[in-house]
């Protein structure tokens, strides 16, 4: 086989996921390339020297160090933050990274939780727990307004599995005029943003951790909720301001809250938000799907296809 179509995947997995399964989807993507896979560091070592296409959850400067035809690094995460992103570059090597591959499961996820609140499930389960048969008021989820902010892959999802529920949609997006798959869409101007959140019923965060959302919902936007109001943060944990966040559930400011991710993270034993009747957790696992090594082999095979072609890679991570 030419070794300028090779690709190294290397051993280290990532959620329960066999590194053995994501390699083998590459190869029946790819069945004129020999795809290798890595068990142990002296293998990564051996075989990234002629490798052109390297995919993991990291690359190390040193392994990188030993590369001599590398072209692409396909990280295995949506988050590059911990990859040496400037590294690579600096030796003319692409990065790419796994986005959008976990967006059906947060969506559903996402969806699943605002149910849980409008039906108040989350009060029938603790009712079960203590054997009490004592019936509660629930609510309608049909005419709430739900404001996703982020318009990416996960927004996308989301606002695509809204569309039978019969509910108003508002999208926060960095360039309104782009449009969107919701009813309407703003920008994170302060005006704007404070407006949409004081029609929301359910606040759907589904953006990157930037300098712009970082710590974007906290006392200020948590104060221009109404008290009916939940916050769904299946982003990243810093977009929301923790002690903001605990302060607003703690006084019925807002309704409730279900977070996927938190801040710090993971969340430490002690932490008041455990406690809480109205918040909701669960520890990172909104993406987890069985098709992860499925949607992302196909991301890669077609990378590396471009390659070839030159044409522009999908999920480029770009340098800032």
């Amino acid at each position: 086989m030419p070794t300028d179509t090779d690709i190294l995947v290397l051993r280290e997995g990532t959620e329960g996921l066999s590194m053995a399964a994501y390699a083998e989807q590459l190869r029946e993507r790819l069945p004129d390339t020999n795809v290798e896979l890595a068990r142990t560091p002296a293998e990564e070592r051996e075989s990234i020297r002629d490798a052109r296409v390297v995919t993991g959850i990291d690359l190390d400067e040193r392994l990188l160090d030993a590369a001599e035809n590398l072209d692409l690094f396909a990280c295995t995460f949506a988050g590059t933050d911990h990859v040496p992103v400037d590294a690579l570059t600096e030796r003319g090597v692409a990065v790419t990274n796994a986005g959008g591959i976990h967006a059906p499961g947060i969506a559903e996820q996402a969806i699943g939780n605002m149910l849980v609140f409008a039906r108040r499930l989350h009060e029938g389960w603790r009712r079960k727990q203590n054997r009490e048969w004592r019936h509660f008021q629930s609510h309608e989820f049909t005419d709430s307004t739900v404001t996703i902010v982020g318009l990416g892959a996960i927004g996308e999802a989301l606002a695509q599995r809204l569309q039978g529920f019969e509910v108003e949609t508002i999208g926060v997006r960095y360039t309104p005029a782009k449009g969107g798959p919701t009813d309407e869409v703003c920008g994170f101007d302060d005006e704007e943003f404070h407006d949409a959140l004081a029609r929301t019923d359910y606040l759907a965060i589904a953006c990157p951790l930037t300098e712009t959302t970082r710590g974007l919902v906290g006392g200020d936007a948590l104060a221009t909720l109404s008290p009916s109001a939940v916050v769904i943060n299946a982003a990243r944990g810093g977009i929301v301001d923790t002690d903001a966040l605990v302060s607003a559930l703690q006084s019925e400011a807002i309704r409730g809250a279900a977070i996927d991710v938190t801040d710090p993270e993971p969340l430490p034993e002690d932490h008041p938000l455990w406690t809480l009747e109205n918040c909701l957790i669960t520890p990172h696992t909104g993406g987890h799907t069985p098709r992860h090594w499925e949607r992302l082999a196909g991301i890669v095979a077609r990378n590396v296809e471009r390659l070839d072609t030159g044409e522009e890679l999908e999920n480029a991570v770009r340098v800032p």
